[in-house]
């Protein structure tokens, strides 16, 4: 499983958000269909929320992938 940071601005965002931001969905249609069939974990537990808010230091495990969310230099 690879792992990456994705900085994100303002220092929270919404799940759906997050993974158009990181390139692992293409829409956000995708992003909620994807999310609705639990195929992404926050911090380890499935949620099937797009809308749940993550934070700086929040891991998502999504399509083999562990992304981690880091807030942007600057804010």
């Amino acid at each position: 499983m690879g792992r990456q940071q994705v900085a994100v601005r303002g220092g929270s965002i919404r799940l759906g958000q997050f993974l158009k931001l990181a390139g692992v969905v293409e829409t956000g249609g995708e992003a909620k269909l994807r999310i609705q069939e639990g195929e992404a974990r926050v911090n380890g537990e499935v949620d099937t929320r797009r809308g749940r808010q993550l934070v700086a230091g929040d891991l998502v495990e999504f399509g083999g992938e562990i992304l981690e969310i880091v807030v942007q230099a600057g804010d």
